[in-house]
């Protein structure tokens, strides 16, 4: 569990230097330049996130059950992932509405990921994974939109026809993580 935790605090440490430090993240990139600032980042990050993925994987062998979560939340978590899919897919489909209305589609996805997987599960160390990237979604999502107020920033119209595209691409996404990936790298198969 504690590679875990470590591993959480690391990834989303990194991710999380604009929600907390914005000043000193400046300052940092004025002096290391943006290229070897984002280098850095990439490889804590990395590290990070092979550590959540061996800790998650090593506390799953020994799972501590909080609550059983009804079988109904299973079927919810499918639904909301797929959401999740489609708000990750606005974020690099350009011209959407999705991205138009929400500003920051792909925070809210972790978010609704992270709610899913909290929702269908129901031991300890979902609760820590999940738990913390929703909580760290919520705070980014508040920050992204206080930059933006600042900034006053102004998100461009969204076209139908791209929020179309947006929409199967999301659906795809979905089915193929749903059917097969998730299965086939996770070991659980959410659907099938």
């Amino acid at each position: 569990m504690a590679l875990l935790i470590l591993g959480l605090v690391l990834f989303l440490g990194t991710h999380s230097i604009r929600i907390f430090a914005e000043g000193w993240r400046t300052a940092m990139i004025g002096r290391m330049g943006a290229l070897p600032w984002k280098g850095l980042i990439a490889v804590l990050s990395l590290v990070g996130f092979v550590m959540i993925v061996w800790g998650f994987g090593m506390a799953r062998q020994q799972p501590v059950q909080l609550w059983a979560p009804p079988v109904g939340m299973r079927h919810l978590a499918s639904l909301l992932t797929l959401i999740a899919f489609i708000f990750l897919a606005a974020a690099y489909v350009p011209g959407n509405i999705i991205k138009a209305k929400l500003r920051h589609p792909m925070v809210l996805a972790v978010k609704v990921w992270a709610l899913a997987h909290l929702l269908a599960n129901g031991n300890v160390a979902h609760v820590i994974l999940f738990g913390t990237f929703l909580v760290w979604a919520a705070l980014n999502f508040r920050a992204a939109r206080g930059r933006d107020r600042a900034a006053g920033t102004v998100y461009p119209a969204g076209k139908a026809a791209a929020t179309a595209i947006t929409v199967v691409v999301g659906v795809v996404a979905w089915a193929g993580f749903a059917f097969w990936a998730h299965g086939a790298w996770i070991g659980v198969r959410p659907i099938g």
